[in-house]
């Protein structure tokens, strides 16, 4: 799953405005680009697919029930991931679970990049399956905020904005975060200038 660009932003922004008109395709079609990503996210905390099914199910029926005014939101992005975060602990306190607590546990998360070039070095599955234990290995809330940023391409603050955290705390999360892979992978990569994993958007 490739990380939203800012051309599928300004496209997303167009189709929000479409169906404010009661367009059903434009409703479709969005529902196309942020289904499985919200899906995963949702998955994180309610822990089983059916559920995040439904929380999805339900962010996505609230938004074209309220079409009217869908121009005026600002950020589709934001709003869909602040909207299911909140979808899902609503989910969790209906329940009952003690998981309302701890939402960020379970998550899988994928590392699309090492940020080394096909010519330095060729990833074997016994690294990449290092990068991958690295990566589970992490804190949850670190592990959540790699996966938002890094996977779903999010922006810091952004992702500040959904987690109601600061954006400093986003960066020393993502500061442990690669630090702890590159540790975990030091020893394949000694050969190399340096470990990377590619730059991430701040702004």
């Amino acid at each position: 799953m490739e990380p939203l660009q800012d051309h599928d932003f300004a496209k997303s922004m167009l189709l929000l405005r479409r169906m404010a008109t009661g367009d059903e395709p434009a409703f479709r079609e969005l529902y196309h680009i942020y289904n499985k990503r919200l899906h995963y996210f949702a998955l994180a905390m309610v822990k089983t697919r059916e559920a995040a099914e439904e929380v999805v199910e339900d962010v996505f029926i609230r938004l074209w029930n309220q079409r009217a005014t869908a121009p005026q939101i600002n950020n589709l992005r934001i709003y869909l991931y602040t909207a299911t975060k909140n979808t899902a602990l609503n989910y969790l306190s209906r329940k009952a679970k003690e998981a309302i607590v701890e939402p960020f546990d379970h998550i899988d998360v994928m590392l699309r990049e090492t940020g080394v070039s096909p010519e330095q070095i060729m990833i074997t599955g016994e690294i990449y399956q290092k990068i991958r234990r690295a990566v589970e290995a992490l804190p949850p809330r670190c592990k959540m905020i790699f996966k938002l940023i890094r996977e779903d391409g999010l922006r810091y603050k952004e992702v500040a904005e959904i987690l109601n955290i600061s954006v400093n705390t986003i960066d020393a999360q993502m500061a442990i975060a690669i630090q702890r892979i590159s540790d975990a992978v030091r020893k394949d990569f000694d050969k190399l200038p340096r470990f990377k994993t590619g730059p991430a958007k701040k702004d």
